[in-house]
């Protein structure tokens, strides 16, 4: 890779770039939250009373960026995309929050 190269990222894998934009914090978050939306989606289905409140856990645990996503019309396909944008929003969050932890007093 050269330093002319305008894109410093594309000989790199997709889970490596993840890994250098959102850290491993951000990456476990991510991990946590689709774990929560499959255990979500599992036991309402499971579920045969229809009274399931178990997606109300992804919910908060994308919060606050899921919740503005889910006032948005639409059923299950807009749950998962509310839950599923609120978890990338707030991982970039907690990986920009993880470098600037690190890097501490220093200016780069």
């Amino acid at each position: 890779m050269s330093r002319t190269d305008p894109d410093p990222d594309s000989g790199r894998s997709v889970p490596r770039r993840l890994r250098d934009h959102i850290g491993v914090v951000g990456l476990v978050y991510l991990g946590a939250c689709a774990a929560l939306l499959v255990w979500a989606l599992v036991v309402t289905a499971v579920d045969s009373s229809g009274e399931s409140m178990a997606g109300v856990i992804p919910v908060l645990a994308t919060a606050p960026a899921g919740l503005v996503f889910l006032v948005l019309p639409g059923g299950k396909v807009m749950f998962i995309a509310a839950i599923a944008l609120g978890a990338g929003i707030n991982a970039a969050i907690i990986g920009w929050c993880t470098r600037t932890l690190r890097r501490g007093g220093r200016m780069k």
